[in-house]
């Protein structure tokens, strides 16, 4: 089932009536995706250019120091690491990580959603959503029972953990994040955001062909 996206499509499913712990119709992806989007603050809210101060450790050890990184995202298109932009230079995959967590290959048009089932996460029950179409291979996100908020990204070779979510400018984001190899169920990056801002413009000199 192909999820259409279009302008006011959550503000016309009624999220107020249901249960804080249920999950709307479950088998309706376009329900399940307006239940996620609302917890993180709204489709208006979704962060689309923004910037981050990141603190990366790419090691197996949780106690390595980790390096600053700031980045500016525009996600899935571009992501600048000062003026070197990894889609279009290095075709970064990672973009499409950025793109899923901020919820943004959701709520896309060309995004085909399907409800998968239900997995434990952290000793929590987690419901998924599977994206495909507009990220290849398809992506499996998992969400708190309760709270709605993403916990869980399975992709490609790897298993992506969120936690430590905080506001900024009405929407949430996780600002830690653990990734594992499924091959080994090892850890091999560590990531947290320390600073994020919401960009209403690029910044200069940012190329963005």
């Amino acid at each position: 089932m192909r999820l259409a996206v279009w302008p006011g499509l959550f503000c016309l499913v009624c999220l107020a009536t249901w249960p804080p712990s249920a999950v709307a119709d479950e088998t309706d992806p376009r329900a399940v995706v307006a239940q996620v989007v609302t917890a993180a603050g709204g489709e208006e809210k979704l962060l689309k250019l923004f910037r981050i101060r990141e603190l990366l450790n790419v090691s197996s050890d949780p106690d390595k120091p980790a390096r600053e990184r700031l980045s500016v995202l525009e996600p899935p298109d571009h992501w600048w690491v000062g003026k070197r932009d990894r889609v279009k230079q290095d075709k970064e995959p990672a973009t499409f990580l950025v793109w899923a967590w901020t919820l943004g290959a959701l709520t896309d048009a060309r995004s085909k959603v399907d409800v998968i089932p239900e997995i434990t996460e952290a000793e929590r029950p987690a419901f998924g959503l599977r994206v495909s179409d507009s990220v290849t291979p398809a992506m499996d996100l998992y969400f708190d029972r309760e709270t709605k908020l993403l916990v869980r990204i399975d992709w490609r070779s790897d298993i992506h953990r969120f936690s430590d979510w905080k506001e900024h400018d009405g929407v949430q984001y996780p600002a830690k994040c653990v990734g594992y190899k499924k091959s080994t169920g090892k850890p091999w990056y560590f990531s947290e955001i320390v600073e994020l801002e919401r960009l209403r413009e690029l910044p200069d000199g940012l190329p963005v062909d």
